[in-house]
């Protein structure tokens, strides 16, 4: 069984920076993609950033690319994002999925965290 905590969300100012937390535990995920997806009230959850176990290969959408950055430390078993210059239209719950074919898409992941609030005012 796979387990994800994200944490590092909360209330900040339209220009501000959080940096949000995945760690993972379970088994191991040298093999695995880890994505960021999003999900603001009334909307469908929708892709953020994503970003192979390894490190090499990493994908953003359009929205966040050059303010967001997604990392991994393998040895804690943690994917970070990195989100700067935030908008008040990044305001969300933030989920991270861990799966074998990863991707935009949700159904290229196996497991989901529980999510962590996001707010932003302008």
């Amino acid at each position: 069984q796979v387990h994800l905590d994200e944490s590092g969300g909360g209330l900040v100012q339209a220009g501000g920076s959080l940096r949000l937390s995945c760690a993972a535990s379970g088994r191991t995920f040298s093999s695995y993609s880890v994505g960021w997806f999003r999900q603001a009230p009334g909307k469908e959850r929708e892709f953020v950033a994503s970003i192979t176990w390894s490190g090499r290969s990493t994908y953003y959408a359009d929205s966040v690319k050059g303010r967001f950055t997604i990392s991994t430390d393998n040895a804690k078993n943690t994917v970070y994002l990195q989100m700067n210059s935030l908008k008040s239209e990044d305001t969300a719950v933030y989920y991270c999925g861990a799966g074998r074919y990863g991707g935009r898409w949700r159904s290229g992941y196996d497991y989901w965290g529980q999510g962590t609030q996001v707010s932003v005012s302008s």
